[in-house]
């Protein structure tokens, strides 16, 4: 199994490359051993679930947790910050790197893709692709089978919709919804005092 990050310049830089070599594939299959390993394990060995993702990931800070199962195409281009926390079904399409902030939450289903192929079909037909890194600032809460396409730079403590497809960059501090994703409003002041359509938000939360 693998014990260090492969050094796969190919896949960081943007440019084209063809992404069906059988170097690739056999090094892909070794995390993805790691990540089978992880969705078989018992729900109740929490212990167990946690001392894997160092394994498979770039970084992991403390506190972080997948509800498995979980699906990635390489698992050691992303990196986590502390509490992260992701609910069932996550995917990520971790071609080239993914960054996810200190205290993200993603929901059931959400899929975070850095890989593209050209619109040419020639291109295609050769297995060429190229990958743009995602980075997601701390404190963000992505909704329910949200896809963040690649590219995307979403910041610190924004909040995007259920099913929403996040085709470009989203501020900081802004609820964000839609096909494609857009700005709605910004976080303000009622949001600190209310939620769920203005219901108060009683003071030992606060």
């Amino acid at each position: 199994m693998p014990d260090t990050t492969p050094d796969l310049p190919a896949l960081h830089t943007g440019e084209l490359f063809v992404c069906n070599s059988s170097e690739l594939f056999r090094l892909q299959m070794e995390y993805r051993a790691l990540i089978h390993q992880y969705n078989q394990m018992d729900p109740r060995d929490t212990d167990g679930h946690v001392a894997l993702l160092p394994r498979i990931f770039a970084d992991v800070g403390e506190g972080c947790f997948l509800e498995p199962p979980f699906y990635a195409n390489w698992g050691c281009f992303t990196h986590l910050g502390n509490n992260v926390y992701a609910n069932f079904g996550l995917t990520l399409t971790d071609d080239t790197h993914i960054y996810i902030g200190d205290n993200v939450m993603l929901g059931p289903h959400v899929t975070i893709a850095t890989a593209a192929h050209p619109i040419h079909p020639g291109l295609r037909r050769k297995a060429v692709q190229y990958n743009k890194p995602v980075t997601i600032g701390p404190n963000v809460w992505v909704g329910a089978g949200a896809t963040i396409l690649p590219g995307v730079t979403i910041g610190e403590n924004t909040v995007i919709g259920a099913g929403s497809l996040v085709t470009r960059d989203i501020p900081a501090n802004v609820v964000a919804m839609g096909s494609p994703c857009r700005v709605v409003r910004p976080i303000g002041g009622e949001d600190l005092t209310r939620y769920d359509h203005g219901r108060p938000i009683p003071p030992e939360f606060l």
